[in-house]
């Protein structure tokens, strides 16, 4: 059956056309709630963050690297200062590989590089991080640094910057007091993704004072705002920002006396450490020879650091922390304390023969037929080796190791410095506790001459010098807002240091073995103790041929040389140590005596001192400058290296951290436990003190 078809009236048609009509305009409505929402949000909620993309749009910012705080000394001189610096920076992400050859031959003609340094900075580019800026030149003149500028335009991704550059005015004699400053590498950045870190010109410090106070001397970074065409020109610079300068750190050195006895370690392996009885305040704390920080902060290049890695005197090495030597006869004033302290009478005598059997062992003094009878001033005057073989065998070591530790032997100190080596003062609990074996009579008498097991620094070697001298536990301080102003006395009676100081008097002034420091200031006499510590092994055939002398022998053969000291002698006011590796007392004037002696002068007539040294210093190829441009120009003239290997710059590991220091304090360490091992020992071989 058909159904009826249905009849579509006027109100039908009527009331659907308004319903499509509502419709049309709910959605028409809807839209246009959504449009007004989204330009409220955009105009209110989102407004600051639309205005600064078109703000950077118009602005370029650029952060402005913060002035870092000076390393000024006690008396105010800068030790590490700013200069201006004008720079030309190129940010690899920001030059595309087709305009980089353009770019590079065009700063070239602008700057006027040679080919060398053209092809050091192509290198460079090929191996930096995008975000990593490669330095094109630094320390330019006024006119070629305007020039770049104005050829900004035409040159993408470099960065012409006016900032300061890390100046060191000491150079190598401030080189491992200060450390340096270098630029980030590109793991500094990802670790934090601090925008400085990679801002043309910014560096931080790297090494040494540098490093470890870097949040203080760093400062806070400023910016400048430049307004800029879509193109990237110049239309107007704009307010800046300025930086916030780091805080200036006042250390307790003085510059001049830092200056003057690295100077006056000439070619020496060594080191040297000033500190005042009084305060323990560090008045020079030197290291030779040493590296230019200023060369560092530059960036070196990869011969440079290869030579200082192949230098046998290992210049990157800080060896006055790093470095741990037998401080041989230096401990023997210590010894003399605990000895005393042990109840042992200093007019006891020992008959010293110049040998002393022990079982089957002998052991020698350094004096070949003996000294005779000695008591206890005399045996450290005289430095006499069997004195202390018979008493340390009487008392046994373990009566000495507590008065080691108490006058600064192994002891850690609180200074500002990431790389300390603390030595060793042992006792028969620590080789048990070590080697799992008991101590020996042999042991305790190579200790009894500061050989065998027994290793210090020389900074722990100038504070025994200052605890002897001042009758305190002087702390070594170097920052002067932390100077240790009270500290206890010694738990040694005053009479036993009084007897102490005697004796080193007599070292110096009463025919000991340190005549040669004997000073010449009126007025001024200085106590003292030399030492000389073995590195080798004479074996019985070399004895029966004859002992060869350290003259005869290569470099990393010769005995080591030390000395401490204090002066006045009657009123303590400086301590020093000199320590100076396979010195081997060959040549008078770079010995430890007179070194001590004339960095010792400096501090009570300073002419006196510059005098003497204005003799002597021509005689070892001149100043610390001038001997180090020709070690590096007969470096270069041995190893006669392509241009772009002599002028890539390198951002090797620091250098407390080479690979060189590593291998330096194996070779050490390997030494030590040689000597210490075995029925062959130093004592039993032989000398602590130059043949008279």
């Amino acid at each position: 059956m058909r159904r009826s078809p249905t009849i579509v009236t006027e109100a039908m048609q009527a009331y659907s056309f308004s319903r499509r009509a509502w419709l049309l305009g709910a959605v028409q409505a809807g839209f246009g709630t959504m449009l007004v929402g989204r330009m409220g949000w955009l105009a209110i909620a989102e407004n600051d963050r639309y205005t600064a993309m078109a703000e950077s749009n118009r602005v370029n910012a650029t952060l402005v690297p913060p002035r870092r705080g000076w390393l000024i000394d006690r008396h105010g001189v800068p030790i590490a200062n700013n200069r201006t610096d004008f720079r030309v920076d190129i940010i690899p992400d920001r030059l595309r590989d087709e305009e980089a050859e353009r770019v590079l031959q065009a700063l070239a003609r602008i700057l006027r590089l040679p080919p060398e340094e053209v092809e050091r900075v192509r290198i460079d580019l090929r191996h930096a991080a995008g975000f990593q800026p490669v330095q094109v030149a630094e320390k330019l003149d006024w006119e070629r640094f305007a020039a770049v500028s104005v050829h900004l335009p035409e040159l993408p991704g470099v960065q012409p910057t006016r900032g300061f550059a890390r100046h060191y005015p000491g150079g190598a004699a401030v080189a491992h007091l200060t450390g340096y400053v270098g630029a980030p590498t590109a793991e500094q950045f990802k670790e934090t993704r601090d925008p400085l870190l990679v801002t043309p010109g910014f560096k931080l410090g790297k090494d040494g004072l540098e490093k470890s106070l870097e949040a203080r001397l760093r400062g806070q970074a400023g910016a400048k705002r430049v307004e800029v065409t879509a193109r990237g020109k110049l239309v107007a610079e704009l307010a800046t920002r300025p930086d916030v300068p780091g805080k200036n750190t006042r250390l307790t050195i003085d510059a001049g006396l830092q200056e003057y006895a690295a100077r006056r370690l000439g070619t020496n392996s060594g080191s040297t450490v000033v500190i005042d009885c009084r305060t323990g305040e560090m008045l020079c704390m030197v290291s030779m020879p040493a590296y230019d920080p200023n060369s560092f902060s530059d960036g070196i290049s990869h011969l440079e650091w290869q030579m200082l890695s192949d230098n046998d005197h290992v210049p990157l090495m800080n060896k006055v922390t790093q470095g741990l030597y037998p401080p041989g006869s230096t401990v023997k004033p210590m010894n003399a304390l605990a000895l005393l302290e042990a109840g042992v009478a200093s007019t006891d005598r020992i008959n010293c023969t110049g040998a002393m059997r022990v079982g089957t062992g002998v052991f020698h003094c350094h004096k070949r037929h003996g000294h005779g009878p000695l008591d206890m001033k005399g045996a450290v005057a005289q430095s006499c080796d069997i004195y202390f073989y018979e008493m340390i065998r009487r008392m046994g070591y373990d009566r000495i190791a507590p008065v080691a530790r108490a006058v600064g032997l192994g002891q850690k100190f609180d200074l500002p410095f990431g790389s300390q080596r603390y030595g060793t003062v042992p006792d028969s609990a620590w080789k048990l506790a070590k080697y799992k074996d008991r101590w020996t009579v042999a042991d305790g008498l190579n200790a009894s001459i500061g050989q065998g097991y027994v290793l210090a620094n020389p900074l722990q070697l100038a504070v025994l010098a200052a605890r002897l001298a001042s009758g305190r536990a002087l702390q070594p301080s170097l920052l002067a807002s932390q100077v240790h102003h009270d500290v206890p006395a010694l738990p040694f009676q005053s009479e036993h240091l009084q007897l102490v100081r005697e004796a080193m008097w007599g070292v110096v002034n009463g025919g000991g073995t340190g005549g040669a420091a004997r000073m010449n200031v009126p007025g001024v006499s200085l106590a003292g103790k030399t030492g000389t510590a073995q590195v080798r092994r004479i074996t019985m055939a070399e004895r029966r041929s004859g002992v060869l002398t350290n003259g005869q022998l290569p470099f990393k053969m010769r005995d080591h040389a030390l000395f401490v000291g204090f002066a006045p002698a009657d009123n303590p006011r400086y301590a020093i140590s000199v320590v100076l590796e396979h010195n081997g007392h060959t040549v008078r004037n770079l010995d430890t005596p007179m070194i001590g002696r004339d960095i010792m002068t400096w501090l009570f007539d300073r002419d006196r001192a510059i005098a003497s040294l204005a003799t002597i210093e021509p005689s070892w190829g001149g100043d610390i400058a001038t001997r180090m441009a020709a070690d590096e120009a007969a470096y270069r003239a041995a190893h006669r290296p392509a241009p772009a290997a002599a002028a890539t710059k390198t951002d090797a590991v620091v250098p407390s951290d080479a690979p060189a220091v590593e291998a330096a304090t194996d070779l050490a360490n390997q030494t030590q436990a040689a000597m210490a091992n075995g029925i062959d020992t130093p004592a039993d071989e032989g000398t602590t003190e130059p043949n008279p």
